[in-house]
């Protein structure tokens, strides 16, 4: 293990590992308000939109996520939808963590006392006032642990995209561990899943504390 051979292999790891923060960040962004929405849904008293929701939740949670980045980028050709690689995997990580993100939402949104609904008609708040303000600082406090643990497993899931043919940091690593028959580039790939790891875990635990004034 040269310091020269992992310094030439190194950019592109680096580069891969671009990727993968790209995806996770806009995942991210795309699967939380969609989560929030769709627990929303879930607890409505509308039984189409739940009985619609139930299933989305029910397709994304039992089916696996690899099966899902196929059938988004092969299978949606065949119905005249056609994404670009990087496209198709954002969609699909959107999707299915979304969908976990909503039941963890929605056992929160349950947690939350009826009586507080009441209190908050009582000084005359909308529906929508009570969500923003009362309910949904005290549902982020209880999500906070399982939101964290998804969080973590997307920065390895995204490991996943290698299947149709993005260049994330797995990928970056395994094309280096054919072309010089060596196990160090994997080893440095775990290296840097593991720091992004520990980024978000550090990162997770203050947004934790921050919220610790509802205890």
């Amino acid at each position: 293990m040269s310091i020269s051979y992992i310094s030439e292999i190194l950019p592109s790891l680096f580069q891969g590992a671009g990727l993968t923060l790209q995806l996770f960040f806009w995942t991210l962004i795309g699967s939380l308000p969609l989560g929030l929405i769709v627990s929303l849904g879930l607890t409505s008293k509308i039984r189409p939109i739940r009985w619609i929701l139930d299933l989305y939740v029910w397709l994304m949670r039992g089916t696996p996520l690899l099966l899902q980045l196929i059938f988004v980028f092969y299978g949606l050709p065949l119905i005249g939808v056609v994404f670009q690689r990087y496209d198709a995997a954002v969609f699909a990580f959107i999707l299915n963590y979304g969908a976990y993100f909503a039941e963890i939402f929605r056992g929160g949104l349950q947690s939350i006392d009826n009586g507080q609904y009441e209190s908050a008609s009582v000084l005359r708040l909308s529906y929508w006032q009570t969500v923003r303000k009362i309910v949904i600082p005290q549902v982020v406090k209880i999500v906070l642990p399982s939101v964290g643990n998804e969080v973590i497993n997307l920065v390895k899931d995204s490991s996943l995209v290698y299947v149709i043919g993005l260049g994330d940091l797995l990928r970056a690593g395994n094309v280096a561990t054919s072309r010089d028959v060596s196990l160090v580039p994997l080893l440095l790939v775990g290296v840097i899943y593991l720091l992004l790891v520990g980024i978000c875990t550090y990162i997770l635990h203050k947004v934790e504390q921050r919220y610790s004034y509802y205890k």
